[in-house]
C-alpha cells in the first residue's frame, strides 16, 4: 500500500498489532505513544523505515506538531488510528480521573480530527479509525469514567463519519470487548470485562479491523456477540438493565 499510517497508543496492545499488519503490507508506520522510549523500541522492532515518537494525545498542540512533522518528514498521512486508551480506578472515581479519561477517549479524537483529518480530506483519500470499546455500545460496570467516555468515543466517530463521510476519507469505529492487553493484565477476579466472555488477542483484533475496513464497514466488532447485546439493550432497556444489575450482584455478592 505504501501509505503513511499514524497509530496513537501504538507501542503495545491493539495499536502495535495493527502496526505489524500495516508494516507487513508495506505502509510506513509512525507509532505515537506517551512514552518515547517504548515507541522508539516498538518502531525498531517493525524494521527500517518506521518511526516511534512521544505524544500526549490530550495536548492539541502536541498532536498538531506530530501531524506537521510526519507530513514534512515521512509523507502524507493516509491512515490515522486514534487508538490510545487509559484505565482509571473503579467506581465513580476522582475529578482528575474523569478529566484524564475524557481527554484520552474523547478530546484526543477531536484533536486528531482538527489537525490530521483536514489534510486527508483535502487530498480526498485516507482512513480515520477511532478505537472505542464494547463499553461504548453497552457499558462497563466497574469504571464509570471508562464507560461514559467510551460512549463519547463512539459518538465522535459517528459524528465524523456523518460530516466527513463524503470527503473521500473512510471512517471506522472499533469496539472490542475483552482483549489480552496490559490494560487487563492486573484486572481483579471480579472484573466485569473478564466475566463477559473469553479474551481475544490484539492480533485477532487487528485482523478483524483491517478486514472490516477493506469491506467498508464503519462499526468493527471483533466479538460478534456484542451486536446481539446492543440490540437487546436498544429494544428493551429496562430488561437489559435488570440483567446487568443481576450480573453485578453475582460478581459482587457482598456489595
Amino acid at each position: 500500500m505504501d501509505d503513511v499510517a499514524v497509530i496513537t497508543g501504538g507501542a503495545g496492545g491493539i495499536g502495535y498489532a495493527l502496526a505489524q499488519r500495516l508494516a507487513a503490507r508495506g505502509d510506513r508506520v509512525v507509532l505515537a505513544d506517551l512514552h518515547a522510549g517504548r515507541a522508539e523500541e516498538a518502531a525498531a522492532r517493525l524494521g527500517a523505515g518506521h518511526l516511534g515518537l512521544a505524544l500526549d494525545v490530550t495536548d492539541e498542540t502536541a498532536v498538531a506538531a506530530v501531524v506537521e512533522r510526519v507530513e514534512n518528514e515521512v509523507g502524507p498521512i493516509g491512515f490515522w488510528a486514534s487508538n490510545a486508551g487509559v484505565a482509571t480506578a473503579p467506581g465513580l472515581g476522582s475529578d482528575a480521573e474523569w478529566q484524564l479519561a475524557f481527554g484520552v477517549h474523547v478530546m484526543a479524537h477531536v484533536y486528531a480530527a482538527r489537525t490530521a483529518l483536514p489534510r486527508m480530506a483535502a487530498r480526498g483519500r485516507g482512513h480515520f479509525l477511532v478505537t472505542a470499546s464494547a463499553a461504548g455500545l453497552l457499558t462497563e460496570m466497574d469504571v464509570a469514567a471508562y464507560a461514559t467516555t467510551k460512549h463519547g468515543s463512539v459518538a465522535i466517530a459517528e459524528w465524523l463519519a456523518i460530516r466527513y463521510g463524503d470527503s473521500g476519507v473512510g471512517f471506522s469505529c472499533l469496539c472490542p470487548q475483552g482483549v489480552r492487553t496490559a490494560m487487563l493484565a492486573d484486572a481483579p477476579a471480579d472484573s466485569s470485562t473478564l466475566a463477559a466472555g473469553s479474551l481475544i488477542s490484539p492480533e485477532e483484533v487487528a485482523d478483524a479491523t483491517l478486514a472490516a475496513i477493506a469491506e467498508g464497514r464503519f462499526l468493527i466488532l471483533p466479538h460478534p456477540q456484542v451486536a446481539a447485546y446492543a440490540q437487546h439493550r436498544a429494544t428493551d432497556p429496562d430488561r437489559w438493565l435488570t440483567g446487568m444489575r443481576r450480573a453485578w450482584r453475582k460478581l459482587h455478592p457482598s456489595a
